[in-house]
């Protein structure tokens, strides 16, 4: 590696006055490496600023926001062939910063940008829907999407993380379920769910380790199902609890596909998509992510 790096910020416009943010990068650009911020406006600017980046041979792209932000600019790199794909670091500047806690990534501004910068590049999985769109954390479905896309703005500065709980409590309409077939290698299920989740990492909705067992550089998926019927008392019951539920459908798949005789929406790291068939796969190692040496989402 080179001693200096170069590295590209793509900058959530909430955090464009961040002091620290601020700091770090004027500590770091006196140290030698080159930095540049964008800010996005419009959803192409993402992709724009990317072509820039691998057009100048930056080492790094930076997503520097929550967990909406930093998919963002996966998916983007995704676009990209594989081997002109810069490096990915994660700033965590966002509300839940499901995907970085989960892989220790400090939620310190400065400590993280030094690693986004200097850390060392480990090739991570990305999960694939329908053949166009890209998670890297977690897709969910049922009551897990709606608290996580309707959790009103103030109650989420607020409260932090636990305001995706704490909304989805209060509004019993979010308890509606979805009626749907789910299938994978040599697995079937179908039924009325309360939540699905598909997790290439363990969390998501401000701390929900919906798929614990998760890894993001093991090529597979992890598909977490709980169904409505009996379940809902339980589930509200042990929200907070880390015991076991017997009623719980948990797999380890290679793929996974979910339709529904009705639309469905679900929540790809903050994306909504909606529709009546999901396909999902993983791209092996398809981008390398600049990660702390005790990451927790690795094998």
């Amino acid at each position: 590696m080179n001693k200096y790096q170069s590295a590209m910020i793509i900058l959530n416009g909430k955090q464009s006055n961040n002091p620290e943010l601020r700091k770090g990068v004027a500590h770091l650009r006196k140290e030698g490496h080159h930095i540049q911020v964008r800010i996005p406006w419009e959803k192409a600017d993402t992709h724009n600023f990317i072509a820039q980046a691998i057009e100048s041979n930056v080492d790094t792209i930076i997503a520097a926001g929550g967990d909406g932000t930093i998919n963002a600019v996966a998916s983007t790199l995704m676009q990209f062939p594989a081997s002109h794909r810069p490096a990915l670091g994660i700033l965590p500047m966002g509300t839940a910063n499901d995907f970085a806690t989960s892989a220790n990534i400090p939620l310190d501004i400065e400590a993280a940008l030094a690693l986004a910068i200097k850390g060392k590049p480990v090739a991570i999985d990305v999960a694939q829907v329908n053949d166009q769109y890209y998670f890297l954390n977690m897709a969910t479905g049922g009551f897990g999407t709606r608290i996580t896309t309707e959790t009103p703005e103030a109650l989420k500065s607020a409260l932090g993380g636990a305001a995706y709980v704490i909304n989805g409590l209060l509004r019993p309409d979010t308890l509606k379920t979805d009626i749907c077939h789910i299938e994978g290698d040599n697995f079937s299920w179908e039924g009325e769910t309360l939540v699905i989740a598909v997790g290439n990492g363990k969390q998501a909705g401000g701390g929900q380790q919906l798929t614990p067992q998760a890894l993001i550089n093991d090529g597979a998926l992890n598909l977490l199902i709980i169904p409505a019927r009996d379940v809902i008392p339980a589930f509200l019951t042990n929200l907070f609890s880390t015991d076991k539920n017997e009623h719980l459908v948990e797999k380890t798949l290679s793929w996974i596909k979910i339709s529904s005789p009705h639309d469905m929406v679900l929540n790809l790291d903050g994306e909504p998509l909606s529709g009546d068939s999901f396909t999902f796969k993983i791209q092996a190692n398809a981008i390398e992510c600049r990660l702390p040496p005790q990451c927790s989402l690795l094998i």
